[in-house]
């Protein structure tokens, strides 16, 4: 029972942290705009650790990888500190490997999650204050289909395609490497 509380208490206060620094990342690689509420807490919540690592990081063609790199090597150590809880050993490779998977899926699931609220709010109040940065958020992924699929009935269907997309990555690959990853070590 106590194992449970202190599995739950690790995976719940890194997980919030890794988000927290996908989103930041998710946000700087989709361009956008920084002056909103969600950017300001994302950079007040995480400067601590993004700051500092920038120094000894160098950023790769405009993106911030201190920040992925930061947000991978927590995802690494909630790995580490919850299988230690459970009384099993993961060998480094394997660890850093599934650690890179889990942050893939979290990826996945951030985009599924913008993609949908902008999808939603769309069709429900699409003046609200949050469609830009859902806008801004989602119009990478977006593009790719609004330019081949026209609207049916005056209805963009593209968000239905991406999510179909990320529901498929989420079943297959990721769900492959996630059973894969720790028999191979």
């Amino acid at each position: 029972m106590l194992t449970g509380a202190l599995i739950f208490l690790v995976q719940t206060v890194c997980g919030l942290f890794v988000v927290t620094l996908l989103l930041r990342f998710y946000l700087q690689w989709a361009r956008a705009p920084h002056r909103n509420p969600i950017s300001d807490f994302l950079h007040a919540l995480t400067d601590f650790m993004v700051r500092p690592a920038r120094r000894l990081i160098p950023g790769l063609w405009g993106l911030d990888l201190a920040t992925l790199l930061l947000a991978w090597l927590l995802q690494f150590i909630e790995l580490l500190i919850v299988l230690q809880i459970q009384g099993f050993a993961l060998q480094l490779p394997a660890a850093l490997l599934l650690s890179l998977v889990l942050l893939v899926k979290t990826f996945l699931y951030i985009a599924m999650v913008a993609v949908f609220v902008q999808a939603l709010l769309s069709l429900l109040s699409p003046h609200s204050p949050a469609m830009p940065l859902l806008n801004a958020m989602t119009r990478p992924m977006l593009r790719v289909f609004q330019r081949r699929i026209p609207p049916v009935g005056n209805f963009d269907l593209s968000p239905l395609f991406v999510l179909v997309i990320i529901q498929l990555l989420l079943m297959l690959p990721v769900a492959w490497l996630e059973m894969t990853v720790p028999r191979l070590f």
